[in-house]
């Protein structure tokens, strides 16, 4: 075998993972077989032209490999590819100093089973325990927890 072959087999086997990584993500015959054709051409480097070349061989792939990710992933292609929005939603709260378990307000949309209340003059997200209530109900604050009301009808029947 020549060095050609070698080259031809890590030229290959590259070609393979840039695959993997850009169109078929996952663990996926391209990755694998990548890595097979990179373990082969170092196989064959050392069997072939002894222990400095294959070593030589061994150092190309291990910092071609992961240099070519890099830098695909810094390219202009690379970069659509990838998620770069920040998050800036957040979760709605509530003091819970103003709203405590008995408390009695109006539903303001309907409650299937969350939906918006106002209790104490606050609106806040709420959740009923599993029953449709419908807008402009009497509600009663059953249980507080740390970042959701349960509420239940006011004349519900017991």
């Amino acid at each position: 075998m020549s060095l050609f072959v070698i080259i031809l087999l890590i030229f290959l086997g590259l070609l393979l993972l840039m695959i993997e990584f850009a169109v078929i993500p996952g663990i996926t015959i391209a990755g694998i077989g990548g890595f097979v054709l990179l373990a082969l051409s170092v196989y064959i480097a050392f069997v072939q032209y002894g222990t400095v070349t294959g070593f030589i061989t061994l150092a190309v792939v291990l910092i071609a490999a992961p240099m070519m990710i890099y830098y695909f992933f810094k390219s202009k292609t690379g970069k659509k590819m990838l998620l770069e929005t920040q998050i800036t939603g957040k979760v709605e709260t509530f003091l819970h100093e103003k709203i405590q378990p008995g408390d009695s307000g109006k539903t303001l949309g309907r409650l299937n089973p969350m939906g918006k209340v106002k209790i104490n003059g606050e609106t806040i997200e709420a959740k009923s325990n599993g029953l449709f209530i419908d807008p402009g109900t009497e509600i009663v604050v059953v249980k507080i927890l740390s970042n959701s009301v349960i509420v239940e009808p006011k004349n519900k029947e017991s």
